[in-house]
């Protein structure tokens, strides 16, 4: 486990607390907190950049992140599906976002609906890999997020090198992030643009690779 990952464990944050980063007692039913909080940063973020991008004559950059059509699942049901599935903690998604804003401005380019699904997978598998003491292969995550072994191994490779293989997040670092969050309560605003959700089987198995593999092919 990251150093990061012990110290947090160590503070009492009323923010780490509200956001679902740290066991108090029994475990509370339903997702931590921090995964809506995130979906609803991001889904602001795709809108007001797909919003410039359309009255603007500022052309995206283009990157193996990016598909021919946006993903029919929307981002808050992604990230409920990744954390289901993954079973990675939820500090993972913070750590992953600080690293997908990373790799977007070393890169110059815009979250959209094309391509932060696969940013929001590839994240999140980093992140797990550098903070938790256990977590799943590339081929496991694959299936979870809809995509290729071989397409996510190139993504992984991509966004390394795009964070120049950079990963570790101070705890200041990680608190300012968290307090971004927990922000989104007050800051938040109704998404105008519809996000879909296309129905997925609770059940795991086999059967279900195909349906799943479809998620974001594109």
């Amino acid at each position: 486990m990251g150093t990061l990952a012990l110290e947090t464990k160590t503070l009492g944050s009323d923010v780490y607390l509200s956001l679902g980063l740290k066991e108090l007692g029994k475990e509370k039913p339903g997702n931590p907190r921090v995964l809506s909080l995130l979906s609803s940063l991001l889904e602001r973020s795709v809108q007001r950049n797909e919003m410039l991008l359309e009255t603007s004559q500022i052309k995206d950059g283009v990157t193996i992140f990016h598909g021919s059509r946006a993903p029919s699942l929307g981002i808050q049901q992604y990230i409920d599906r990744i954390y289901k599935y993954s079973c990675c903690s939820p500090s993972c998604f913070v750590v992953a976002h600080i690293y997908v804003e990373r790799f977007v401005q070393r890169m110059n380019v815009r979250l959209t609906s094309l391509n932060v699904h696969r940013l929001l997978i590839t994240s999140v598998m980093v992140a797990a890999k550098f903070m938790d003491d256990a977590f799943f292969n590339n081929a496991y995550y694959a299936k979870v997020g809809g995509v290729s072994t071989a397409e996510l191994n190139r993504l992984e490779m991509k966004f390394l090198f795009g964070l120049d293989f950079r990963l570790y997040v101070s705890v200041q670092t990680f608190g300012k992030y968290c307090s971004q969050l927990e922000k989104e309560v007050a800051l938040g605003f109704p998404i105008e643009r519809p996000i879909l959700a296309c129905g997925i089987k609770e059940g795991w198995s086999n059967k279900d690779d195909s349906s799943c593999s479809s998620t974001i092919t594109g």
